[in-house]
């Protein structure tokens, strides 16, 4: 059975029902037993694992901010380096190849910095989750996996045998080509809708779940909106990298949603952040803004070598043209604004052309091109080396922002846990959330 629909503005059918008015001793009874149960849930959840790491994570962050904040990309020498001058002439001092192998495995840098900075150690061993339980699927059919690339299949893989088997209908948060919501219908026998916002990709769904068979019902609806989360009661919400607000705004409504559980796991948690991060469990309070916390998904490593050597590149003409910059304007901290690609398709005088037009900055009429590139190129080799202090807080940063969902989730009645669904290597975006009645 296939169905695909956009929602109605108020994302329900109008039902009414009519009940008898208690007497004012089943009130009192009521009130009373609610007291007592969220006094003993409250006091469960001060003991709990999920909210101890959070705690154990936000004191070992907040200590140490001046050692992941800011980035390096917007000072010319944190403040760390006055306060530590060996660390700082340490990596300063690292060569081409070592820079190389520490950048590319967290573990060997953990280990180099761990002497000179001993809290590398303790954040490794917060940042540490196990694998959570894995479960054996049946096999798909060539039918249900057709015009899935091969990563986003392992990783679809991954997630269904991560979560425990669904006993309910099931709601796919964000889900594109409804790919998730199809493979987990047919392990599970259990009907799914699939919630997206893009048209386009709501109709390949519907077209690839009419193929498929299977019971699969395409919502084309914003997932932010009150329609959307009207969907949410009595079924089994998955969302596999559903992007920042988009993940969070579940959690949010979690208390009075009505879900029978929750399989999340989370990305891009900087996205949808206007002003500051607003936590989600009640003893978060690390103060958090777009930048601050886009550290977290900082670590690329399914990115192509092509890909790698273009933001390479890229890297090194802004930072060559703020360099320039402040050569002549003095040197300042200032944000540095998104900028379409097509602006990096020519060469660097190209690029310092467009972005000065666009920032008001005077160029002069000779420029020396090749001088500032070469000054970009060795101010991103800095970068590079001062950056393996900030991302030794990366993991931590991201595992705290995890459990700040997950200890929502308990402060809204769910029993959670939290692990790893694959290795860094399919993609680093591997933790997961799951949260049942």
């Amino acid at each position: 059975m296939l169905r695909s629909f956009s929602l109605p503005a108020d994302g329900q059918d109008s039902v009414t029902a009519r009940q008898s008015e208690p007497s004012d001793l089943s009130v009192t009874r009521g009130v009373c037993h609610r007291s007592a149960l969220a006094d003993a849930v409250h006091v469960r959840l001060q003991r709990g694992p999920n909210r101890q790491r959070l705690l154990e994570l936000q004191a070992a962050l907040d200590a140490h901010q001046t050692l992941w904040r800011p980035s390096p990309f917007h000072v010319r020498r944190p403040d760390w380096c006055a306060d530590q001058p060996e660390l700082a002439e340490a990596v300063l001092g690292l060569d081409d190849r070592t820079l190389e192998k520490l950048a590319h495995d967290p573990d060997d840098c953990r280990d180099w910095l761990t002497p000179r900075l001993p809290v590398a150690d303790t954040l490794g061993r917060l940042a540490n989750l196990p694998p959570l339980p894995k479960r054996d699927l049946p096999a798909m059919p060539p039918r249900l996996d057709r015009r899935i690339r091969g990563r986003k299949r392992a990783q679809i893989e991954a997630f269904a045998a991560h979560s425990p088997a669904a006993h309910a209908p099931l709601l796919e948060w964000c889900a594109g080509k409804g790919h998730l919501g199809r493979r987990l219908a047919f392990a599970d026998q259990v009907p799914v809708r699939s919630l997206e916002i893009d048209p386009r990709l709501c109709a390949d769904a519907t077209q690839l779940a009419e193929r498929a068979g299977i019971e699969q019902t395409v919502l084309c609806a914003d997932a932010i909106d009150d329609a959307a989360h009207a969907q949410v009661k009595g079924r089994t919400v998955v969302a596999l990298h559903a992007c920042g607000e988009l993940h969070r705004c579940l959690v949010r409504r979690a208390a009075q949603a009505g879900a029978h559980g929750y399989r999340i796991a989370p990305c891009c948690y900087h996205l949808g952040i206007a002003d500051a991060y607003h936590p989600l469990a009640r003893d978060s309070s690390l103060s958090l803004d777009a930048d601050a916390i886009r550290l977290a998904v900082t670590e690329t490593v399914t990115a192509s070598r092509h890909d790698r050597r273009r933001l390479a590149r890229d890297q090194a003409w802004k930072l060559g043209f703020i360099a320039l910059r402040n050569q002549l304007e003095g040197e300042a901290a200032r944000t540095f604004r998104p900028m379409p690609a097509r602006w990096l398709s020519g060469d660097f005088a190209d690029f310092c052309h467009v972005l000065a037009h666009r920032e008001g900055v005077d160029l002069p009429a000779a420029v020396d091109w090749t001088h500032w590139l070469a000054v970009g190129e060795q101010r991103r080799a800095e970068i590079r080396r001062l950056e393996l202090v900030r991302h030794a807080f990366r993991r931590a940063l991201e595992l705290w922002l995890v459990m700040d969902l997950a200890v929502g989730l308990e402060e809204a009645g769910f029993e959670v846990q939290v692990g790893s669904l694959c290795d860094r290597s399919l993609t680093p975006r591997n933790l997961m959330v799951l949260a049942q009645r």
